[in-house]
């Protein structure tokens, strides 16, 4: 395209800022709309967790509102420290409690990473001069409301509860204990083996992830002068071109997405399907444009077919010439023609799901083919498990000539053509014999099937009833063993 066709309208510098790309966070609030958003929330206190990027802010509640119900909040209090804690100091070493002032004025707020990898992602200002500046962002976490002061009412009472037991039993139970001794050099090894097993393993991680403090951190207002200073370093202070804009189109790409030899190339040629328009059709002969028609559309009638090769091919085509040619591409079913398999999977084509080969898809394809002459409805199961194909192929194969109804069942995607069998009853005759020819192999695959299952239960009978006959015609009787032993 030359440039003449498409002007520049603008240019508008970029600049990249690293002053705040190992200490950006991005926050997002889930549970929050656009309107009721914490921009102008009070935060009562602020913690990180710089290994695993983990946040955990506490917003004060207005316990001021009409909507704010005092009785419930010392309710929540009480439950989670399991006494008033209003005024009191907690002694040196204890844990602190989690409403000072003894009703519940804070909601507490956690964060769970939405990706684990945000290399791809920055945050960018557009400023009034007319540029971008891009900064890095470190993490991009997802702040969901915490409701430990459930969780801590849950673990009190069962402190509790564990107390009152213990003193109920003040009785020692016997237990037996078996002791093990083992060798010094190879218990330690095995020991240490078993250690560095364990240190890579998940549970070992997430204990990691729950032990490591928390680091209460000072949280500034967005309208603060720290907060000015910091959103200050989202500008680039330099100012310069970057030299990576003058290298030719194809290096530049090539510095933008470098070559990864682990990516899988793709053959642009393989399984293309070709597309065919109203001028290709009619330089076709007529045996190619019904193969074309029918492979494209799954299901005709011979008045669908007819109608379309009048209007788009040839407005003189015969009938009798159309009606001579369909067999040869097509299988007459309930008055309508559908393509015959070999042409909806030419030779050494593949699946793309789990790669099955042509030939499967085509006894699969030949087989629901026949089913439909007998049955108007198949079930997916039935034909997944006559033909042994897996789950997504099988869906593919029936998407070739049925649907799927509201009631699960799959049917033709047209109705029979009741007219077409009345007048051309020697082409439904010939289709009869050829159906009927086909019929005991098609049957043999549910008989195997059926047949199959049978005989693994009966397998597993007589197994079993042959190793109880066994033993108890080999088996020696004790007196024997003990005279021989003895001797």
């Amino acid at each position: 395209m030359d440039d003449a066709e498409d002007p520049i309208v603008e240019e508008i510098p970029v600049f990249l800022s690293k002053q705040l790309q190992h200490n950006l966070y991005l926050f997002q609030y889930p549970t929050k709309t656009e309107i009721p958003n914490h921009d102008d929330a009070v935060v009562v206190n602020c913690c990180v967790k710089p290994f695993t990027q983990e946040v955990k802010v506490d917003f004060g509640l207005n316990s001021e509102s009409k909507h704010y119900d005092h009785f419930k909040a010392e309710q929540f209090a009480v439950s989670a420290d399991g006494k008033n804690t209003y005024g009191a100091v907690p002694p040196k070493g204890a844990e602190r409690p989690t409403y000072k002032r003894g009703i519940m004025d804070k909601q507490a707020f956690t964060s769970s990473r939405s990706l684990t990898d945000v290399s791809k992602y920055v945050v960018g200002i557009y400023t009034e001069d007319k540029e971008v500046h891009l900064s890095p962002l470190t993490s991009m976490v997802q702040l969901r409301p915490s409701l430990s002061h459930f969780d801590k009412e849950d673990k009190r009472r069962k402190a509790e509860q564990k107390a009152q037991n213990d003193e109920t039993d003040d009785e020692e139970i016997a237990q037996q204990v078996t002791v093990k001794f083992a060798r010094g050099a190879g218990a330690g090894a095995t020991a240490g083996k078993k250690t560095k097993e364990q240190r890579g393993t998940y549970d070992n991680f997430m204990q990691r992830i729950v032990e490591e403090p928390w680091c209460e951190t000072y949280w500034h207002a967005r309208n603060t002068a720290t907060a000015e200073l910091e959103r200050q370093k989202l500008f680039s202070t330099i100012h310069q071109a970057n030299q990576s804009l003058a290298l030719p189109s194809s290096a530049y790409l090539n510095k933008l997405l470098p070559h990864n030899e682990h990516v899988q190339q793709v053959d642009a040629t393989a399984n293309v399907l070709t597309v065919y328009n109203k001028a290709m059709l009619k330089t076709m002969p007529l045996l190619e444009q019904l193969r074309v028609l029918l492979k494209d559309a799954k299901l005709l009638s011979f008045a669908d077919v007819l109608s379309i090769l009048t209007e788009h091919t040839d407005p003189h085509v015969s009938a009798d010439k159309v009606l001579a040619l369909l067999p040869q591409v097509g299988i007459l079913l309930h008055g309508n023609w559908v393509p015959k398999s070999e042409i909806v999977y030419p030779e050494k084509m593949l699946s793309h799901a789990n790669g099955v080969t042509a030939e499967q898809m085509i006894r699969a394809r030949d087989y629901i083919l026949f089913r439909f002459s007998r049955t108007p409805y198949l079930y997916r199961n039935q034909v997944m498990t006559a033909t042994q194909l897996p789950p997504a192929e099988t869906l593919d194969v029936l998407k070739t000539v049925a649907r799927c109804n509201a009631t699960k069942r799959w049917e033709l995607l047209l109705p029979p053509d009741k007219e077409f069998e009345q007048k051309h009853v020697e082409l439904v005759q010939r289709q009869e014999l050829h159906w009927r020819a086909t019929e005991q192999m098609y049957s043999e695959m549910d008989w195997a099937k059926e047949t199959k299952r049978v005989r693994k239960r009966s397998t597993r009978k007589s197994e079993s009833q042959s190793q109880q006959t066994t033993t108890s015609t080999t088996m020696p009787p004790p007196a024997v063993q003990l005279s021989t032993t003895e001797a």
